[in-house]
Order: structure tokens, then C-alpha cells, then sequence
């Protein structure tokens, strides 16, 4: 399945972000990490570079994380980035190139998380990535939701200009196919995961959410 690349841009992909959005990204991906489990089975899926992975491994170092990224050089970042670190170097990590579908269907995880990951696919593709990871998440389990989900409904004028233009801008550098952002409250609703605990940040541009499964 055609994915996005991002490979073209990933040495300049985290100061793009911080030049636009300051730490408020950062901010939303950092928001709910105390929910997961000290001893948790983590997929974390589309990390990009490593920075969340980092976090993730300092504040709960007994879990043991799936590192499933798409971009061969966001991975390889990532590596090096827990590898330049000696207190993170020998932590439970398997990094592993692909998307959804590289995850067997023995897999199972106590926790997901999907930083500014859902937003890059339209409609029916987003179905599949969130059907198959709904699949691996245990009973109980939680998806830690952080992306673009204004607020307020419609989205301000300023929020909708700025979608347009990353839409455009990504599309044409790193093949992302979606060019809206798609209806989240219905996907994460047609799954019936629960939510239980949610944050805005950007002036409500920007959510982050703790989901879990029934």
C-alpha cells in the first residue's frame, strides 16, 4: 500500500514544525504519557525522528516499545538519536520499517500511539490504518491521539488557511494523499473506544486525546 514519504524533508521536518507551532506539538504529544502502564507493550507508530521516543523511554523506562516507522531515514534518526543517548541505548526497543500492515496478526499491544499521524490519509485509508491497529490493542487498552482536531466547529478561518497550506505543502514534498482533515470523532466513534481524557493546545487548533478500548 502507497504510503507518504518523508524522507525528503526529514532533516528539516522538527524545525519546520517548531518554526510554526513553537513547543505546542511537542506539548500535545507529551500530555498523556502518564497514562501508560510502567510495564506496558507500546506500539508507537509514525514517531518521526525519535524525539517522542526519547521522552517516552526516560519517563517510563520498563516498557517495551515497537518503533514502526515508514520513512527509511525518520528511522534510521530515531536510532541514532536513543543510540547517542547511554541511558536509553539498551532499553527494550525494536525498530522496525514499515506501516500497519508489517504488524502480524499475533501482535498485541497494551498501548498505541499515534503522534500527528492520523491526519496524513484520507478516508478510506485511515479505516484500514485504525481497523488494524484497533485489532492489536488489547482489552482495555489505550490509544494516546495527538493531531489537528480544532475545536471549535467550523474551524476559525486562521486554522483553515493553515491546514490548507500544510495539505499543499505536503503533498507536493513528502505524497501525502489527504487534503482535509478527516472526521475523527467518527472513526474513533465506529470503533467504540472511549474517551477518557482530552487537552487542547495551539489555541484549540490542536488536541490531545487518551482513548480506550472496551
Amino acid at each position: 500500500m502507497n504510503d507518504t514519504n518523508f524522507d525528503p524533508i526529514a532533516p528539516l521536518y522538527d524545525s519546520l514544525a517548531r518554526l510554526v507551532f513553537g513547543n505546542e506539538l511537542r506539548r500535545a504529544q507529551l500530555a498523556h504519557l502518564d497514562a501508560i502502564p510502567a510495564q506496558a507493550r507500546v506500539l508507537l507508530i509514525g514517531g518521526g525522528s525519535g524525539w517522542l521516543l526519547e521522552q517516552l523511554l526516560q519517563l517510563r523506562p520498563g516498557i517495551a516499545v515497537t518503533y514502526l516507522e515508514n520513512a527509511p531515514k525518520m528511522l534510521q534518526m530515531a536510532k541514532q538519536r536513543i543510540g547517542r543517548n547511554p541511558a536509553l541505548s539498551k532499553s527494550a526497543v525494536t525498530f522496525r520499517l514499515g506501516n500497519e500492515d508489517s504488524l502480524t496478526a499475533d501482535e498485541k499491544f497494551d498501548v498505541i500511539l499515534t503522534p500527528f499521524l492520523l491526519d496524513l490519509f484520507p478516508e478510506q485509508r485511515l479505516q484500514h490504518l485504525m481497523d488494524r491497529l484497533y485489532t492489536c490493542l488489547t482489552p482495555n487498552g489505550l490509544w494516546l491521539f495527538s493531531d489537528f482536531w480544532p475545536v471549535q466547529t467550523p474551524a476559525l478561518i486562521w486554522q483553515r488557511l493553515l491546514l490548507k497550506s500544510m495539505y499543499t505543502f505536503f503533498g507536493l514534498l513528502s505524497e501525502v494523499k489527504a487534503t482535509r482533515l478527516p472526521d475523527f470523532r467518527k472513526h474513533f466513534e465506529r470503533l467504540q473506544l472511549q474517551e477518557l481524557q482530552s487537552a487542547p493546545f495551539y489555541k484549540g487548533m490542536v488536541q490531545a486525546k487518551v482513548y480506550q478500548k472496551a
